[in-house]
Order: structure tokens, then C-alpha cells, then sequence
């Protein structure tokens, strides 16, 4: 995210150094970033976002600077993790398939870290904890193509419950036609290399959806229990809600389902999240977007204006959702987010310096996450340029970097640890791994400026969005590789050039 001056500006999918993955089953492997199911909180007055896969959290003052924290005291590799204020303290536990998942505190999370207070009594998948304004605790939970969703009444102490669980809602793919599987919710035999992994892997690719990522809203004296479906690595995967007039029900599904959907554009996916508000009261929505190519966990976060109507609907702005948004500063109406930045780029004249077959430099400018062009060569120097035919009035470039048979590249985990145990199904690798390159813009081929100078800057940062002190007349953009994790070539999944339509004056925030 960038700020510029008195333009405050993030694009999705989020700019995080998400965290590489070093997946191995058998023969099969794959290497891959990813962050998914974020849980994010307003806590004394700072954001907190936990997301599957991380090894620690993110925390921002304002919604546009995310910063990583490292969490030592916090289990890396348990996925989809909660974090909920409980009694005055930020609470995080995780998914187990067994009993004992730990429950962590913290009253300052940023100055002393979490201290384990606890551990499931039962087995839970997609945890969501809720204090209601009476200070009743509730715990949610559910990841399943066979069993339902549930809910219970916990003690804030020690979360154990209180009651006997109920069932929330069940998958029923002959009356809610999006939570059926598939692109587009037709479902296909697997085709891409991250399906047929998936499908092997998994046994993925099932008619019955997976419902999950159990999240409770209070508005007003109706309860929102949101709920992802139908599978993260489909283009519509997608948040859905049911409401009840009290914590545990009974719930009614909302004919308005699917809230948070985003079945197109350059990054897809809007499913498993979070619904939070800001400081000016403004709601937000927190969501997993998908990549799903090298893996099906391959995924990003981003996160969209969110609100209820007059009537009480749940709903998310995502139109233009992978396009500059305006952080406000003030009660702000979600629907006028949009910066009003138009891309320029898409299906730009480009050409680079080389090209690995079959990912030539088109696919950097066809406006699509799960496509991208792969320098022929591993060495510094390789480039892409774009030119957009004429001088335009430029206010932001993107930089998307792909992750391009890293399974190849990186060492190969051993198979047995020191004490000649199996390691783990996957790593979490909590390092920065940049990829770096130079940005330079220039009006007519000749004089160039530097935009992005990654010879000196080394953040982690593979979905940058330089936001320049000024609007610029831009022609040509070049990115030149300077280097990439384990020596792998450039590869970049798109390059957008964004500026305010002709005759229209920026959104103002």
C-alpha cells in the first residue's frame, strides 16, 4: 500500500510479503506463496490481520501500511487462524483436526507477544470466537463437504462450552446455485497442473461444496453468521450470510447470497474472511483471493468496502475490486471508493529481451493473475517493456511477480529431521524473499526516469504499487530484473498502468 500525500490509496490483492511454502506428498511437490482466511480486528486503535500460513501477523495504524510481525509463540502452520477481542484481549486459536488446539492471549500483542491460556476441548476446523455486548462468548466453527457448520456457547475464560453445539447451516447446492463447485459453479474434471495436484493431494473436485470460514457480525439486534463457499480454488469462491435474532439461531439464508463475490477481473475469488470497521465506523471486508496454479492453496488476501443497506443487507463494493481504492479519513460512503483510475495497459504493445516457452511477454499484460511471462534466462538484466502507443497521464503501476517452477530451484527439504522423524507435509519459510527489479517510465523511448530502484531496495513486496509524487506522461514502462528467490528467472502475472479517466478529477479521500 502507498500513501501519497493527500492521496491514500491500497490495491488489491494486497501488497504483503506473503510467506513461501514448500509443499511435499510422495513425488509430488510444489513451492508457492501464499496467505489465505484472514481474521482481521480493530484493537486499541491498530488493525491486526492473521492469515493461514504465515508464521506470525500483520498490523497497520491506518489500513494502508501492513507491516509483518513475527510470532514465535503462535503455531506457523495451523491454518485458518482467529483472532477475536475477548474481554479487553486480542484471543487467537487455530484449526486442529484433533483435540487441543492452543488458545493464545495477548493485551499487547506488538510489546509482549501471546502466552498459551488454554487448548480445545474438541476438535475444530475454521475456529471464529464472538463476544456479544452481554460479554457471552460464542465459538463457530466448520470446514466440511459432509458436516455442517456449527456453534456454541464457550466461557470467556477458558472456552470451554457451555451448552450442547448446534447446527448452523448444511451445503445445498439444488436451492443456492453458488455454492456449487467448479469455474463459473460448473463443475469440470480437473485441467491445470494446480487441479490435477489438488485432485491427487486432496481428493478435491467433489460435487459437494466445502462450506467454512464461519465468521459472526452483530448489527444492530441481527446477527450475520457469514460463511465461505463453494472450494478456494474456484473463481467464485465467494462469502455468503444467514441472519438470526440471536447468537445460536435459528438462521434464515439471505436471498441477497453471495455478499462477497468476485468471479472476474485480474485476481479472483473473494471467499473465507472477515467483516470489520474502522475507526470513522466505515465496515470493511477481509477475503481469500486465488492463484491456484502452482497448488490450490496458492492464494492472496484483499480486502473491500463493506456495509449494511437500509434494510439491513450485508454487501460488499467490489466493483473495480483489484483496482486503486481510497482509504478514507472520515465516514465515507462505500459505494465511492474507487480512485477512478482506468487501466491503461491491458493488451499493451510489450516486448521483452527473452521468453521462457509457451509464457511469452503477452501474458503480462492480459489482465490475468494465473498467467505469466518467464524471462528465457535466469541472469540480471532481462527486461519486459510496455508501450502504451502514445503519452499518458499516469498515477499508479502495478508490479505483479509469479512463482515459476520453484519446485525445481529450491533445495529439497530432507525427508527425516535429526531425530528420524517425517518433517512436515509443508514448511512455512517465515523469511523475506524478495524478488527484484528496477521500474523505469520514460515519454519516448530515449530519456528514462527511475520509478522503482530494487538494486537498493530490498523489501518483499510482490504486488507493488508505486503511486509517484505526481501524476507523470508516460509512454514506455520497463521493468529490468536485477534477481529472483533461488536464481529463478523474472516472471511477472501483470503490469498495470492506471490514470483518472479523461475529464474526470481523482476521488478525493
Amino acid at each position: 500500500m502507498t500513501n501519497r500525500g493527500d492521496i491514500n490509496v491500497f490495491c488489491n490483492p494486497l501488497d504483503l510479503a506473503y510467506r513461501y511454502q514448500d509443499f511435499a506428498r510422495g513425488p509430488l511437490r510444489a513451492v508457492f506463496r501464499e496467505a489465505a482466511d484472514p481474521s482481521v480486528v480493530r484493537f486499541q486503535d491498530h488493525f491486526y490481520m492473521f492469515a493461514s500460513m504465515s508464521g506470525g501477523f500483520w498490523h497497520s495504524a491506518d489500513l494502508r501500511q501492513w507491516h509483518f510481525a513475527a510470532a514465535p509463540d503462535l503455531p506457523a502452520g495451523d491454518y485458518a487462524p482467529d483472532v477475536r477481542e475477548v474481554d479487553g484481549a486480542l484471543i487467537v486459536t487455530a484449526s486442529r483436526r484433533k483435540p487441543g488446539s492452543p488458545i493464545f492471549r495477548s493485551r499487547d500483542p506488538l510489546g509482549q507477544g501471546f502466552e498459551q491460556i488454554s487448548e480445545s476441548a474438541f476438535a475444530w476446523w475454521d475456529p471464529n470466537l464472538f463476544q456479544d455486548l452481554d460479554s457471552r462468548t460464542y465459538l463457530y466453527w466448520g470446514c466440511s463437504n459432509k458436516e455442517p457448520l456449527r456453534g456454541v456457547e464457550v466461557s470467556p475464560d477458558s472456552f470451554r462450552p457451555l451448552g450442547e453445539p448446534v447446527d448452523v447451516l448444511s451445503g445445498d447446492i439444488s436451492a443456492y446455485g453458488w455454492e456449487r463447485n467448479g469455474e463459473n459453479n460448473r463443475m469440470a474434471p480437473p485441467v491445470t497442473l494446480g487441479e490435477k495436484f489438488s485432485a491427487k493431494a486432496f481428493g478435491t473436485h467433489s460435487p459437494s461444496p466445502y462450506l467454512e470460514g464461519a465468521w459472526m457480525t452483530r448489527h444492530k439486534d441481527t446477527y450475520y453468521f457469514q460463511y465461505a463457499g463453494p472450494g478456494t480454488e474456484y473463481n467464485v469462491y465467494a462469502d455468503g450470510y444467514c441472519t438470526a435474532p440471536s447468537a445460536l439461531g435459528p438462521f434464515t439464508p439471505s436471498p441477497h447470497n453471495p455478499f462477497s463475490s468476485k468471479p472476474g477481473g485480474f485476481i479472483t475469488g473473494a471467499g473465507h474472511g472477515s467483516t470489520f470497521q474502522d475507526a470513522y465506523g466505515n465496515w470493511w471486508h477481509a477475503a481469500t483471493m486465488r492463484i491456484s496454479v502452482n497448488h490450490r492453496f496458492e492464494r492472496r488476501l484483499g480486502i473491500f468496502p463493506a456495509g449494511f443497506d437500509d434494510d439491513g443487507v450485508l454487501f460488499c463494493n467490489q466493483t473495480f475490486g483489484d483496482y486503486p481504492t481510497a482509504v478514507p479519513d472520515g465516514p465515507a460512503d462505500p459505494w465511492a471508493a474507487s480512485m477512478g483510475w482506468m487501466l491503461q495497459s491491458y493488451r499493451a504493445r510489450v516486448a521483452a529481451s527473452s521468453a521462457a516457452v509457451g509464457h511469452g511477454p503477452e501474458l503480462a499484460v492480459d489482465e490475468d493473475v494465473r498467467t505469466w511471462w518467464v524471462a528465457g534466462d535466469e541472469s540480471p538484466g532481462e527486461t519486459l517493456t510496455l508501450d502504451l502507443e502514445q503519452p499518458r497521464e499516469v498515477h499508479a503501476i502495478q508490479i505483479n511477480t509469479a512463482d515459476h517452477q520453484l519446485a525445481r530451484r529450491k533445495p529439497r527439504r530432507p525427508r527425516r529431521g535429526p531425530d528420524e522423524q517425517p518433517v512436515a507435509l509443508r514448511a512455512v519459510h517465515p523469511q523475506d524473499h524478495p524478488v527484484r527489479y528496477t521500474v523505469e517510465t520514460s515519454v519516448d523511448g530515449e530519456a528514462w526516469s527511475m520509478l522503482h530502484d530494487g538494486r537498493t531496495d530490498a523489501s518483499d513486496r510482490p504486488h507493488r504499487l508505486l503511486v509517484p509524487e505526481h501524476p507523470e506522461q508516460v509512454r514506455f514502462v520497463r521493468i529490468t530484473g536485477v534477481s529472483s528467490p533461488w536464481n529463478a528467472p523474472l516472471a511477472l502475472s501483470g503490469v498495470p498502468g492506471v490514470r483518472t479517466p479523461h475529464g474526470a478529477g481523482a476521488a478525493s479521500s
